[in-house]
């Protein structure tokens, strides 16, 4: 069943709405010119990709992320990177955390050394197309999923004090410490939704107490049925549901439950 066009004067949670930041969101693994050819198509006239290399030690190479904007609508949109190269430095416990932003706590460094080399762009990218007040909304994958509620939360806490109209995150790992987590939670539990797809290794790193999520989870479960949260018993019945699905190959279950086409594919089941 064929998906509706991206309502561009949108506004609150739709599910159709999660499966085009899904898809904006993929597009960022894209190169340059085609995402811009793909949100063009979408109906987003301006476009500015932003790709810088890391200037201090750190495993990733480069960050990239792009601003899209139409009359109404701008979507800023993270890339993500490979499952096991996240999962290495999320589980690196000698690395100490950064300050949060607005002072608000702590992130993991690596969150914000991939944010602190693009998000001047992306800011003034954001500020310069939203010429009418259009509405803001950030999105991401995995790696990108983390950058996008950071993204949020700078600029929330820090100039230009932008409240993003939706924070749509997949497979996003935890991001922060508790204080960061609930000062977001405050500002934009009702307009964040981080969506995990039952055993998403990427989402269960890097480990509590000292890091966690952000509200408000969207769960598909072991038959990729979008529900809240589930009850403790409930949640581990259906997560041995998903290791035990395959049974040549259960410890793949948590990489094949990160990949954006696994979302997607879940998304467009669930609006079918």
């Amino acid at each position: 069943m064929p998906v509706a066009p991206l309502d561009h004067r949108t506004t609150g949670y739709r599910l159709e709405t999660a499966y085009w930041l899904a898809k904006a969101a993929q597009a960022a693994y894209l190169e340059e010119d085609t995402a811009r050819a793909a949100l063009a198509d979408w109906g987003f006239e301006e476009f500015r990709h932003v790709k810088t290399a890391h200037t201090a030690p750190f495993p990733l190479s480069d960050t990239q992320a792009y601003v899209a904007a139409s009359d109404k609508m701008i979507i800023a949109a993270f890339r993500g990177t490979e499952p096991a190269q996240i999962r290495d430095w999320l589980t690196d416990v000698t690395t100490p955390p950064a300050p949060a932003p607005g002072g608000k706590g702590y992130v993991h460094f690596g969150f914000h050394q991939a944010l602190a080399d693009v998000f001047p762009e992306v800011r003034d990218a954001a500020q310069k197309f939203r010429t009418d007040g259009q509405s803001v909304w950030i999105t991401g994958h995995s790696l990108g999923g983390a950058l996008a509620m950071l993204a949020g939360s700078r600029l929330y806490f820090e100039e230009p004090r932008i409240l993003a109209d939706g924070v749509y995150t997949f497979g996003q790992p935890r991001t922060c410490d508790r204080t960061l987590a609930m000062a977001y939670n405050s500002a934009l539990k009702n307009r964040t939704y981080r969506f995990v797809n039952n055993n998403d290794i990427v989402a269960q790193v890097p480990s509590e107490p000292v890091f966690t999520h952000v509200d408000t989870v969207k769960y598909f479960d072991a038959a990729g049925r979008l529900q809240d949260r589930p009850p403790l018993l409930d949640g581990l019945r259906d997560k041995a549901k998903g290791y035990t699905a395959d049974m040549f190959a259960p410890a793949s279950d948590g990489l094949r439950d990160h990949s954006m086409t696994a979302y997607l594919a879940n998304l467009e089941k669930n609006l079918g």
